[in-house]
């Protein structure tokens, strides 16, 4: 099954894995969920600093 995703791993402190499955459920989102609107924000929050990231198609 083919996606339009990209998949890779994340090594992060214990505690924070918890304190992200927390917020997630509060949120009702799943933790990839959480962790995609978070690199979203990221993004956003980037861009609106430094002006939109152009990628040339790979």
């Amino acid at each position: 099954m083919k996606t339009d995703t990209t998949k890779f791993t994340v090594r992060i402190n214990p505690e924070h894995a918890r304190k992200l499955v927390y917020i997630a459920d509060y949120y009702g989102r799943s933790q990839n969920g959480q962790i995609s609107w978070l690199i979203k924000q990221c993004i956003t929050e980037f861009e609106k600093e430094h002006g939109k990231i152009e990628l040339e198609d790979a």
